[in-house]
């Protein structure tokens, strides 16, 4: 990505979330961005896929194992990250933003440095290296500019985007690419391309060398030249070059850098283990010697131009050596830099010698027993709280560091593991590691009612929580929101664990009853156990829906909602008529009065046609009758 395209990147808002701050670097698959998180208010590294690979799916789902690998990952000294996605092409990823050096920076402006300073640099390495062998991950890339020391001294290791899980047996050759930077590459990777956690041991070995040499251990003037060198030319003994590198860091060392991955040490935590063992076992005077550049070996005498920047650096160092940079306890006791004025080394004349050896002698029974020299034992930690173990060190004349962990079986405050663990024999005054339980690890359930279901993932997820839902209708929470959930509200629970939420259908929707003809009663009863209201229109005549029952209603069909109304018209019968009294009229006649109110005649003639005189009418003279009902006329 050239520096106009990234440029151009700023200021420009990333997934509706990321705003583009400033450009920060560029590496091989993706250039990095400061980038504020407008969700969360706080600054993020924002890294951006370069263009053209980003529409390589092969490259967009390395990139995206990236997040997936380091999200595995919770370790102080590896950076986090927070988030991936792709926004209009553009495949990102939010990772934690640290403040300072990588190591590069760090070789380049300050070594070669003293044992203590390159010590106290690998051991975070090695720690964070120890969490991913832990987890089955590799990282496969572990170089200077991997690694960043902040500006309180912390270190963390950065770009977990070419590890993979070590089950998968994936190996270093994908696509035709050799990835890793080659200078850095194992034996094993450039052969065969298969990566394990010690090929992350040689790395690291790599990375030792050259902070205690201030050089590459491996070069040449080609990357195949490079691989051939790891292949078949093996690694130099730190203090070929640097006088002042103990015969213990040698070895730590080589065994670190063997040829054959079966002579190394099989993950970081054996190699960090001895690492710490061997800083225990070397004097001050080792750890803060001044480094010394020592005359050329054969090999750059041979390749005089593998090694003519390293060998152009040393006067300057000279130069510079009267303020070196040891390391020192930094913030909750992790190491930072500090500058300390460089202790003046005098010749020693033979009559101060000789003075100093019998002192010497006279004193060193009590030095390597009851003194500093001697040696005492870890004393019992776990079960203990932090303060009962710091008591117990001092008398043991330990000194020690201590860190936090989760803990379902012990108590809060309490100490959960040693290093060394009781019982070790150490030096005096040696360092122990406590790990004191933060107890349970659990995290408040948020309240989720009336939440969109579209939000729920971005207000567990940095809980560590998930949801999983099922809906339902509701009548008072919106359709796509929670109506309830479990746990409920500020319930403490695990990590990871499962919320569930019951997600709103909406209103449900009724279908309308058809209740003409019904009863009044029942009809009502038939709409209420709907759940509609009903409402009574003005009763009305009707010739052929008993009284009291239902003529019509509105809505007839179709669906409602809880509470809407069905208005019903009730009938009052037919309407009803007086009766006329007809009999001794006319058969004709009383026909016709009858049928002008509305009456329907029905004539019968029992004894024959005689005088064609009504003798009688079935609906008595007076009384009501149906209009449009039959009166039955006797007609004599």
């Amino acid at each position: 990505m050239t520096s106009s395209v990234a440029d151009a990147l700023v200021g420009r808002e990333i997934d509706g979330r990321y705003r583009i701050l400033s450009h920060l670097a560029d590496g091989g698959m993706a250039s990095v961005y400061v980038a504020m998180d407008a969700r969360l208010d706080r600054e993020v590294a924002l890294k951006i896929m370069r263009p053209g690979l980003a529409t390589d799916a092969v490259f967009v789902e390395r990139f995206r194992s990236e997040a997936r690998a380091a999200a595995r990952l919770s370790h102080p000294n590896v950076v986090a990250v927070y988030d991936q996605g792709e926004d209009d092409g553009d495949v990102f990823l939010a990772m934690e933003l640290v403040h300072g050096k990588t190591l590069r920076d760090v070789i380049h402006e300050e070594a070669p440095l003293t044992a203590r300073e390159a010590l106290a640099i690998l051991e975070p390495v090695l720690a964070a290296l120890r969490a991913a062998h832990a987890a089955g991950l590799v990282h496969r890339d572990v170089k200077p500019e991997n690694v960043i020391v902040r500006h309180d001294g912390e270190v963390k290791v950065a770009d977990f985007g070419l590890a993979r899980a070590v089950a998968s047996e994936a190996t270093a050759n994908q696509t035709g690419v050799l990835l890793g930077t080659v200078s850095y590459l194992s034996p094993e990777q450039v052969e065969g391309g298969a990566a394990t956690a010690r090929s992350d041991v040689y790395a690291a070995g790599l990375l030792l060398f050259e902070m205690l040499t201030g050089r590459k251990a491996v070069t040449g003037d080609s990357p195949i030249q490079i691989a051939y060198r790891h292949v078949h030319g093996g690694v130099p003994r730190p203090s070929s070059i640097i006088s002042a590198v103990s015969a213990d860091l040698d070895e730590l060392v080589a065994q670190a850098t063997a040829l054959d991955p079966g002579d190394r040490f099989p993950s970081a935590a054996e190699f960090l283990a001895t690492m710490r063992l061997v800083r225990r076992h070397l004097t001050e005077g080792e750890l803060d010697r001044s480094p010394v550049t020592a005359p050329l070996t054969f090999d750059e005498a041979v390749h005089p131009a593998t090694n003519r920047q390293a060998a152009a650096r040393a006067p300057m160092r000279e130069t510079t050596a009267a303020l070196p940079l040891v390391v020192g306890p930094g913030p909750q006791g992790r190491p930072g830099w500090t500058p300390r004025p460089a202790r003046a080394r005098r010749r020693r004349w033979p009559w101060l010698l000789a003075a100093l050896l019998l002192a010497v002698a006279g004193a060193g029974g009590w030095w390597f027993t009851a003194g500093p020299g001697g040696t005492t034992v870890v004393p019992q930690a776990v079960t203990h709280t932090l303060d009962e173990a710091a008591a117990t060190f001092k008398t043991a004349a330990l000194r020690y560091e201590s860190s936090e962990a989760f803990s379902e079986t012990v108590s809060k405050g309490t100490v959960i593991s040693s290093q060394p663990a009781a019982g070790t024999e150490v030096a005096k005054h040696s360092l122990v590691l406590l790990v004191v339980s933060k107890g349970p690890e659990r995290y408040q359930v948020p309240r989720l009612v009336n939440t969109k279901a579209a939000a729920l993932r971005d207000a567990l997820a940095p809980l560590t929580l998930k949801s999983r839902s099922t809906e339902d209708w509701s009548e008072t929470v919106p359709k796509g929101a929670v109506i309830s959930q479990k746990p409920a509200a500020g319930t403490p629970v695990k990590r990871g664990a499962v919320v569930e939420v019951v997600v709103s259908r909406g209103r449900r929707p009724i279908t309308v009853p058809d209740v003409r003809g019904l009863p009044l009663d029942e009809a009502k009863a038939k709409l209420t156990a709907a759940g509609l209201d009903v409402a009574r229109g003005d009763d009305v005549n009707h010739d052929t829906v008993p009284t009291g029952h239902v003529v019509s209603q509105k809505p007839t069909k179709g669906t409602l909602f809880r509470g809407d109304e069905v208005t019903l018209v009730i009938s009052k019968g037919p309407v009803m008529v007086p009766v006329p009294n007809v009999v001794g009229k006319p058969v004709q006649e009383a026909e016709a009065t009858l049928k002008e109110l509305g009456f329907t005649i029905e004539i019968r003639r029992p004894l024959g046609t005689f005088f064609e005189l009504v003798r009688d009418q079935s609906v008595p003279a007076d009384q009501p009758a149906p209009k449009g009902s039959t009166i039955i006329l006797t007609v004599v």
